[in-house]
């Protein structure tokens, strides 16, 4: 593995590899364990505000002995319009591997391809699979595995999350049930290139949920959406309470990869309710992301 770009482009043996790096990373921290990135850079670029995924990846270069260096947009040339090739070009004779956080999937894979360095997705509008890998790992800490287990997602259908969490139902094989708004479900031309039989788009989120072991939910309006609020209109009756909880498998738990907007997405009783699994979820992007590291240290 050269760089993390997408679950797409992972196989199901390099998920379930990050997911075991991340246990035993987990397990040994503060233990004074390899320090496979020091003497080495990373750059952190980021063109959209992050609090878990700076301080996560921060962290986590900190502990596994490199040196992070962020950057947001309008700290370097980017935020004047320099092409993200010649940034890319430039960071690649300097430091020793970049995370990203931006909007256009195309930006980042045109980085990774010009700069020679090992390259991070912290966060597309394509996918975020970072995210996906700590909510995996999640599930196998609180549940055991996904294998066996109904996974529900609630909201928007075709976001950076669903995306990523479709592609990781056809890598390993679970079964995942979305529940959106008929103008928010993925097109078809997706659903047929993705050809996950496990994978099911219903408008009832009661049907979703129906004996789900795992309840997923994200914002309904994606980071840069947030002016259309006829959107988020639209998302009447697909909240995450506990009504709707109520039809789940004994034993579930709720996921949400935060800021969650009480009220909307999910209602401030469930949140809290189900604080242990969403709080751990977010912990989990620390171990995930130092597996991902770990794979992508040039020794």
């Amino acid at each position: 593995m050269n760089h993390l770009l997408s679950i797409e482009s992972l196989e199901a043996d390099q998920i379930t590899a990050l997911l075991d790096s991340a246990a035993l990373l987990k397990a040994a921290r503060g233990e004074g364990g390899p320090q496979p990135l020091s003497g080495q850079t990373w750059a952190l670029i980021f063109t959209k505000s992050s609090t878990r995924t700076r301080v996560s990846f921060e962290v986590g270069i900190r502990e596994l002995g490199g040196f992070p260096l962020f950057l947001s947009k309008n700290e370097i040339q980017l935020g004047r319009g320099e092409p993200i090739r010649d940034t890319a070009r430039v960071l690649g004779r300097m430091v020793h591997g970049c995370v990203i956080r931006t909007y256009a999937q195309q930006d980042l894979v045109e980085f990774a391809r010009l700069s020679g360095i090992p390259t991070i997705n912290a966060l597309t509008d394509d996918e975020h699979p970072c995210q996906i890998l700590a909510d995996l790992l999640t599930i196998r800490e609180t549940l055991g595995s996904w294998e066996g287990r109904k996974i529900a997602f609630v909201g928007d259908g075709f976001s950076n999350m669903t995306r990523s969490w479709m592609w990781a139902a056809r890598k390993l094989g679970f079964e995942l049930v979305i529940a959106t708004p008929p103008t928010c479900a993925p097109p078809q031309g997706f659903l047929n290139d993705l050809n996950a039989p496990g994978v099911r788009i219903t408008h009832d989120p009661r049907e979703a949920v129906d004996g789900a072991h795992v309840v997923n939910t994200d914002v309904w309006l994606s980071m840069g959406q947030e002016d259309q609020k006829d959107k988020e209109q639209e998302f009447a009756g697909f909240q995450v309470n506990d009504a709707l909880l109520s039809r789940a498998a004994e034993g579930h738990i709720v996921l949400h990869c935060l800021p969650a907007y009480r009220g909307k997405e999910i209602s401030e009783e469930t949140l809290e309710r189900h604080a242990a699994s969403i709080f751990l979820q977010a912990e989990n992007r620390l171990h995930a992301q130092k597996a991902v590291l770990v794979a992508l240290a040039r020794r």
